[in-house]
Order: structure tokens, then sequence, then C-alpha cells
């Protein structure tokens, strides 16, 4: 269906600008497309002109092609004009039928609410579809089959029918758990969710919503006000984005409770969840979700209600005991949604708690909607989504990103689980998914996590299992520009090293082996696992970091992200060079007590601590990096509230180590005078390591 000419432009293409090219029927779309007939990558004018698009939506397609397109280095003009010609094309006009009919191309039901028709040629493209989101849709599309990483750019020649898997097609992002982002980094997360084709971004709050009838809850500097929630609303629309607010109704509110003002509705003193029966329970739950109500526009609203651990251990215990932890739970879920019923939403709620309880799942509202959540398992999903599918519950996924707790994100796991549960929602009806990025310890980078955001994109459009191949193929190309597979392989590096982490029995790069001391009891537990492959994984975090260095001797697209990513990969290493040098540090201090070593005392006390180039210095400098490096990319995308709760570790963590090189300077000072030395004890440095070599 390409026209004739392809093949000889294809060859005059490489013939003047020989540069690495994709396979011919492979662009790397993310996501892909229901159905592509591919031609060759050709060469394509630096001027374009995109026309037809007459409705405000139709026009702000156009401004967002033609702003994407400028900041690539072409020259895009609206409205008519020279050069390559892009057309929008709404399904209803003869331009349409002449274009479908010439190309044999049937536009199904299916297509009509999102899916678009894509056709690129040599000299122009047309863009047809039935709705204001499948014309944006196909033109972010089409950014993708645009190349400007060469001398000079190309276009694939294409022919596209497409349209989504699953009608919602969503991100979470945790406001609640330390970083809560800028305005305006929400703003890029829009823009960017919508270049994948998601649909919903999903705020989860807590505490961390001004409600004017409530002042006291949200901390100052660390909230979003009504006026930063109208902005971004107003924003997201434009990019046919639904905004949809979750405030924890149940569990999940100690930051609540900890107020005496509110401390005597929990289920216990100053703890995390609501009891149920306290007669102002309900009333202040309406009022938080009726200023959510005249904020955000949404049909939807999520009520949380999920892990609620402590229900029962106080002033329900008897309640519990007589009835059942899940009749209690469900009566009081019931009893929030008959409470906000007249607002008119539709509630989502986390399917944890009900899921165990599937006789009495058939109790609630069959317009909720009940969201299971999973964020480490590869397959057997099916527990978590049927007890509701089976009473006629809708039901929608959450997989999750991985990236909180860890230095940096383990993506073969949340890759993997993002596939599986997606697959397997699909497979039994789900109508949403809704990719979770969650904060717990308060140290998540968002910027670190793209890779497993826009799988879940793909996962959320495409049908059935989505090829994690094939996505490991494409991202870097996509999201950076990189046409030379080196952030692809440095991803996979990083994935590895995790591995090797975890195949040492240490769980993963996680913040707590960032954080422990080595000389602490579980610090010297976890060397002693770690020491096999301690070199390994510092061997693959490395090798990332020079691929990525090797990526950015080209200007690439999403630096903060680059940085960010550099930034998890140098603390991957630096978990591995803390354990190695807290080793190195046992062995010398050991011989320098040895006689047999009495002619090496000062040179291995200088190889512990020095002026310059000795084992304590590298890890106070590795903090000192760290630190550096950390803040930079957390001031990238947050606001200043609670960065210093993680500044302080790392500021602490290198005191250590300081406090550590002024007692072993003082302790070659003392043998300087006397020829003897402390116990490696006074210097805080153990005697030995369990398994470590003398």
């Amino acid at each position: 269906m390409i026209r004739n000419q392809t093949a000889i432009l294809l060859i005059v293409a490489l013939a003047v600008h020989p540069l690495p090219l994709l396979a011919a029927d492979d662009p790397h779309l993310i996501p892909a497309p229901v159905s592509i007939t591919a031609g060759a990558l050709v060469l394509f004018s630096r001027t374009v002109s995109i026309d037809g698009a007459v409705s405000d939506d139709d026009k702000f397609a156009a401004r967002d092609l033609a702003e994407t397109l400028n900041e690539r280095g072409l020259r895009a003009t609206i409205g008519g004009g020279a050069g390559y010609q892009i057309s929008f094309v709404r399904l209803d006009s003869p331009a349409a039928r002449r274009e479908l009919a010439e190309h044999k191309i049937e536009f199904s039901d299916a297509m009509k609410t999102e899916g678009y028709v894509l056709i690129t040629e040599k000299d122009e493209t047309k863009i047809i579809a039935a709705s204001a989101s499948g014309l944006f849709y196909g033109a972010q599309t089409l950014k993708q089959l645009i190349r400007t990483d060469g001398a000079s750019p190309r276009i694939h020649l294409a022919v596209i029918r497409d349209w989504p898997a699953m009608k919602y097609r969503g991100i979470q992002d945790d406001l609640s758990r330390g970083p809560v982002r800028t305005l305006e980094f929400q703003k890029k997360q829009l823009r960017t969710f919508a270049a994948y084709k998601i649909n919903v971004f999903s705020l989860y709050f807590e505490h961390t919503l001004a409600y004017l009838a409530n002042p006291l809850i949200a901390p100052p500097g660390g909230a979003m006000s009504r006026d930063d929630v109208k902005a971004l609303v107003a924003y997201a629309k434009r990019y046919h984005i639904d905004v949809i607010p979750e405030q924890e109704a149940f569990g999940h509110l100690h930051h609540v409770l900890k107020y005496d003002i509110y401390s005597a509705l929990g289920e216990t003193d100053h703890g995390h969840v609501l009891a149920p029966g306290d007669p102002a329970s309900l009333p202040l739950i309406k009022s938080w979700f009726s200023e959510i109500d005249s904020l955000f526009p949404s049909k939807f609203v999520h009520l949380g209600a999920d892990e609620t651990f402590e229900l029962g251990l106080g002033r329900t215990k008897d309640r519990v005991t007589q009835d059942g932890i899940g009749t209690v739970y469900l009566n009081f879920l019931k009893q929030i949604e008959e409470t906000l019923r007249p607002s008119g939403k539709r509630f989502l709620f986390w399917g944890d708690i009900a899921q165990g309880e599937p006789t009495l799942v058939k109790s609630l509202p069959h317009d909720m909607i009940a969201v299971g959540w999973n964020y480490w398992s590869f397959d057997k999903f099916d527990g978590l989504i049927k007890p509701f599918a089976d009473a006629g519950i809708e039901t929608w996924v959450a997989p999750g990103v991985n990236g909180w707790n860890r230095v940096f994100p383990n993506n073969d796991i949340a890759l993997r689980n993002i596939q599986g549960f997606v697959r397997d929602g699909q497979r039994l009806g789900s109508t949403g998914l809704l990719n979770t990025s969650w904060g717990d310890d308060g140290e998540a980078i968002w910027n670190q996590q793209w890779y497993g955001v826009l799988f879940g994109a793909a996962a959320g459009w495409q049908r059935g299992e989505s090829s994690i191949p094939d996505f490991q193929g494409s991202y870097g190309l996509v999201f950076h520009g990189d046409p030379s597979g080196n952030i692809d392989e440095a991803e996979r590096k990083l994935s590895a090293a995790h591995a090797t982490l975890q195949k040492a029995g240490v769980g993963e790069g996680s913040n707590g082996l960032y954080w422990i001391d080595p000389y602490s009891p579980e610090g010297q537990l976890s060397a002693q696992r770690i020491r096999p492959v301690a070199r390994a994984m510092r061997i693959l975090a490395e090798s990332a970091l020079v691929l990525i260095a090797e990526a950015r001797q080209k200007s690439l697209r999403e630096p903060d992200a680059l940085d960010a990513m550099e930034m998890g990969a140098r603390r991957l290493d630096f978990i591995g060079m803390k354990f190695q040098f807290a080793d190195d540090i046992v062995r010398s201090y050991a011989r320098a007590g040895d006689p047999a070593f009495k002619d090496s005392v000062t040179h291995l006390l200088t190889e512990i601590a020095s002026s310059i180039n000795s084992r304590t210095q590298d890890l106070r400098d590795g903090y000192v990096l760290g630190r550096e490096l950390y803040e930079k990319s957390w001031r990238a995308e947050n606001r200043p509230y609670w960065l210093f709760n993680v500044l302080n570790r790392y500021d602490l963590a290198a005191q250590l180590w300081i406090s550590r090189i002024d007692k072993v300077n003082q302790a070659r000072a003392t043998y300087a005078r006397t020829k003897v030395l402390p116990p490696s004890e006074q210097l805080g440095i153990p005697h030995s390591m369990p398994g470590l070599q003398p």
C-alpha cells in the first residue's frame, strides 16, 4: 500500500546519509499499533505544513505536533504552506472516504472513540479519525515516525490502523509519602503521558490536598492548593487526560489521625485507620469529598480503602470478633459510598481487603469499581479480579513501576508484573489499567520511572500480552532519541545488577542496602551475602554509566531523566563499593596489628584513612556526591518539601565515615609515637567480618 518510489528513495537516502537504520518493517512504536504496514525510512523535509484542523481540540493537536517538530529542529507551521504536508481529516469528510477507499481500509465502530488511521507517504501524511482524541493520538504516533536523530530528518512510510485495547489507561502518582511534584513538572508528566496515549492521571492523597474546611492536615509547602488543582485539570483536558483524585477514606490516614483534633476518630490512638461507627468519621469523609467534587470534574473518585490492618485491634475489636473483619470492613465501605452517592460520581476502591470475602463482595453497589493491585507477581492474577467480576462489578488492574524503596527501579520485575497483570486483566474483562508509582520511604524519583510508565502505556493500549523485548529495543530511541541502543542496553544492565543482588539473597538494590552501615550487625550479615557478587554487580552498574555517557555525546531528549538514571546507576555501584571497601578496611587494620606486617603499618593505615585516596574517604565522597546528584534530580521535579528528610541521611552517612577518618588518623599519630595500635572497635571498625578472608 506504500507508493512505488519508496525503494528508490530509501537507496538515495542511504547513499547520501549512510546512517544506521531500523528494520524497514519495524518503526519501533510505543505503543505498538493494532495494524501496521511499514515501508522504508526516507528523507523528510525540514519544512512542514499542518492543515485541516477545524475544531479547537484539533487546532490544539496541530499546535502540539508543530511544537514538537520545531523543538526537534524542523520548521512546522499551521494552516497551509510549503514543504511536507500533514493533514488532519475527520472521518465524516469526503477526503476521509476517498483516502480510506484508495487504501482499502475499514474504519470500524471500535475505532470511533479513540482510534485513527495514519498514512505517511513521501510528500504527505493523512491522519483520519472520528474524534478529537483519535486525531490527537494519530499525531502522537506520527511524532515517532519522524526521525531527527541523524544528519537529515527522515520519516517511516507506513499505513497504520489503530485503537486501544482498554478504555481507561492510567498512571497513579503518590503525593503523600514525601515527594510532591511542582505544578510545572506535573504539566510535563501530562504532556508525556498523552504522547504515549495514557488518558487517566490519578493523584494519590492522604493529607497533601489543601482542604479549606480542614486546614490543619496539609503540611506547609507540601500540598496541592485549589489553584494548583484547577490549573492541572484544565491543562490535562487539552491532552485528553482525565485527572482522577484519590483521597484515602478509611486506612492510610496517620497524617490526619496524628493530630489530637482528629485522633479520637481512629481505630487506635494516633493510628492509621478511621473507626467504623464513630459518629464523626462519615462527616469528615463527606467534608473532604465535597471539596474534591468542587475541584475535580471527573466522573470518577477513588476512595482508597486498602490495607486497613488496624481494623479490629482497637475500638471495633468486639464488632470484628462478633461479625468478622470482612463484614465490618465492607459495611463501612458501603456506608462511605452511600454517604457520597448524591455526588453522582463513580467510586473506585482498592480490592485487597474485599477480595478475600467473595460472598460478601456481592453486597457492594454494582456501579463501584474494584481496583486489584499487585506489584511483584508475573501471573496467576485471577484471584484479584474474579471475585468482583463474578459479582458483576467492573474491575481495573493496578501493577507497579517498582521504583519505591530502591536506588533505581527494578525494571525486570516492573515490566513482567505489568505485562502479566494487564494481560490477565484484559482476558477477564477489566476495563482499566492504573499503573502505580508509590513513594513509601520518601526517596523515589519520578524521572527514574519513565521506563515502567511507558511500558504500562503500551500494555494498556495493546491487546493481549505486550512484548517486553520489543519495548526494550524501542525505549531509548522513542523516549530519548537515541538510535545507538546504548540507553536500552544500560537499562538492561541495571536490571541485571538488581538481579545479581537478588541471587545473593539480599533482595535488590534497595535504599536499605544503600544506607546501612556495613559494620552494624545487619550490615555484616548483608556483607557476607553481597561479597561474592559485589564485583559483578558493580561492573554491570559501571557499564551502564559508560553506556549513558557514550549516548549523551549526542544531544538526546529528556536530559533530566538521564541525570536521574545516571544517579541511580551510581547509587547501585556505591552499594557494592561500600561493602568492598568496608572489607578492605577491616582486612588492612587487622594486618596492621599483625607482627608479620610491622614494616607496613603506616602504609596500611594510610590506605584506610589519609588526606587523599583512602578507603574511608572514598566512602565519604560517595555519599557527598550521591547527595549532590540526588538533590539535583529531586529539585528537577519536586517542591522543596520533604527534601531535607532525605538529604539529612546523606549528611549523617558522610559524617559517620568522617568520624572514622578522624579516629584512624588519630590512631596513626598515636602509633607514630608509641608503636601501639588501639583496638579496632575503638575506631568503629570490627575486628573481623563473618566470612571475610584475611
